[in-house]
């Protein structure tokens, strides 16, 4: 996946972890909030790593362009 697919699924995954977090907190259940944070979390990772996988395709890019 391309670092903006897996930006785009970061903040997919960490809206919906965001509604599980909002209604655990509505229904006063503890493991659907918990399962809303977890979410989140991995939801902030892929987008770590969709930005990661851009700069590293940024730098490929400039190091081509000077080796040409």
């Amino acid at each position: 996946m391309s670092g903006a697919g897996d930006k785009l699924k970061g903040k997919a995954q960490e809206a919906v972890g965001t509604a599980k977090e909002k209604l655990g907190q509505t229904t006063d259940d503890a493991d659907m909030q918990g399962a809303g944070m977890a979410d989140q979390a991995k939801g902030q990772g892929n987008q770590a790593k969709g930005g990661v996988k851009e700069a590293v395709a940024d730098v490929k890019e400039t190091v081509r362009g000077k080796t040409d």
